[in-house]
C-alpha cells in the first residue's frame, strides 16, 4: 500500500484514477479546486462516488496556492504524486489565457517543489497530445521534437515537460510525462466532443462538426489511460545511457526522466467517431460542418512502441465499444 496524491482528483481521469488506486488497497489524497470551467455539480458526483471508499480524502485547493501545496506535502509525506490538474482545453486557452499560466505553470512548479523537498519517490504528471503542435510526421514520436505548439495550453504542457526535466537533472527527483490521447469514456467532461454530441443528438440539436468532420483523433477510452498510469506510477525512470548531448533524444534523459505517449494507436476519422455514436444512440446528428479552429490539429495519432516495450502495455478498446459504455453511463446519470 501506498499514500499517492491525485491532483485534479475531482476530474475526470482524476476520477477515475482514484478509484483504480483505492481499489488495489492505495491511500488515496485527492486535490482539487472544484472550479466552475464545466459544471461543478458532475465533479461533486464523481467525489461521492469516491468519498464513499475507505482510505479516499479531498484536499480542496487550488494549485498556484503557494503555501497551502507546501504545507500539504509537509504534512502528509506521500509516496507518488500524479499530476492531473491543470486549466485543460485547447480552445478556451484562446479566451483566458492567464488561467492556464496561474494552473498549469505556477501550480506545476508548486507541485514539483512539494515533491523535491520531501521524499517523494516519482513524480508522475500529465501532458498532452497537443504537444505535438505543428509537426505532421505520424505516427507522433515522443522520441521527435515538439517545439511548434499551437496553442497556448499545448505550450504549457511542454512547459511542464521541461520543468520536470530540470526537477529530475537537479534534485534526482524520478519524473514521468505522460501525453495523453483524446481521452473519453463514462464521467467525461462536457466541453469534450463526445458529451456534446451526445447532448445534442439526444435533444434535436445540430452538432458542430469541425474540419467538415475530416478531423481524425486517436480516441482513448478512460480504463485503458487509466492502466497504462497505474502500471507506470510503479515503473520509476532511470537515466539512459546512452543518452547524448550530441544528438539529444527528447524523450529520455542523463536524469531519471521519461516520456510516454498513451494512446489507442489507431486514428480515427471524427465522421466515423458520429456514426458509431448514432448508431449506440439510434439517432441521427443532425451536422452543422465548419471549418477547422484556431488552435486544433487535423490530425493525432500516438507511435505507442515504447509503453509496449516499457510496460508491457497497449490500449484497445475499440471506439464503439468506448462510446456504448459512455451512452450507457450518460443515459444512467442524466
Amino acid at each position: 500500500m501506498s499514500k499517492i496524491l491525485v491532483t485534479g482528483g475531482a476530474g475526470f481521469i482524476g476520477f477515475h484514477l482514484s478509484s483504480r488506486l483505492l481499489a488495489r488497497g492505495d491511500e488515496v489524497a485527492g486535490l482539487d479546486n472544484l472550479n466552475d470551467y464545466y459544471d461543478v455539480n458532475l465533479k461533486l458526483s464523481r467525489l461521492k462516488q469516491l468519498e464513499s471508499r475507505d482510505k479516499f480524502r479531498l484536499h480542496k485547493m487550488d494549485l498556484s496556492d503557494r503555501d497551502g501545496i507546501r504545507r500539504l506535502f509537509e504534512n502528509e509525506k506521500f509516496d507518488y504524486v500524479v499530476n492531473l490538474a491543470a486549466q485543460a482545453g485547447v480552445r478556451y486557452s484562446i479566451i483566458n489565457p492567464y488561467s492556464y499560466i496561474d494552473s498549469n505553470i505556477v501550480g506545476f512548479v508548486n507541485i514539483l517543489e512539494g515533491c523535491r523537498h520531501n521524499g517523494v519517490k516519482h513524480l508522475v504528471f500529465a501532458s498532452s497530445s497537443s504537444v505535438y503542435g505543428a509537426n505532421t510526421k505520424m505516427p507522433f514520436s515522443v522520441h521527435n521534437n515538439v517545439d511548434h505548439p499551437v496553442s497556448l495550453y499545448a505550450a504549457t504542457k511542454k512547459s511542464n515537460e521541461l520543468m520536470a526535466h530540470v526537477y529530475s537533472s537537479l534534485y534526482g527527483l524520478p519524473c514521468t510525462g505522460l501525453r495523453f490521447f483524446t481521452v473519453y469514456g463514462p464521467w467525461g467532461r462536457p466541453d469534450m466532443a463526445l458529451f456534446l454530441f451526445t447532448k445534442a443528438i439526444k435533444e434535436g440539436k445540430p452538432i458542430e462538426v469541425f474540419n467538415y468532420g475530416k478531423m481524425r483523433r486517436d480516441f482513448t477510452y478512460v480504463d485503458d489511460i487509466v492502466e497504462g498510469v497505474v502500471k507506470l506510477i510503479d515503473h520509476l525512470p532511470v537515466p539512459n545511457p546512452e543518452w547524448s548531448g550530441d544528438a539529444p533524444d527528447p524523450a529520455t534523459s542523463y536524469a531519471p526522466y521519461r516520456l510516454y505517449n498513451i494512446g489507442n494507436n489507431n486514428p480515427v476519422e471524427l465522421e466515423t467517431f458520429i456514426t458509431c455514436l448514432e448508431d449506440c444512440l439510434g439517432r441521427k446528428a443532425v451536422k452543422k460542418l465548419l471549418p477547422i479552429q484556431p488552435g486544433d490539429v487535423p490530425a493525432t495519432y500516438a507511435d505507442i512502441e515504447d509503453l509496449e516495450k516499457e510496460i508491457g502495455f497497449r490500449p484497445a478498446t475499440p471506439i464503439a465499444q468506448g462510446i456504448g459504455k459512455f451512452v450507457e453511463w450518460y443515459n444512467k446519470y442524466y
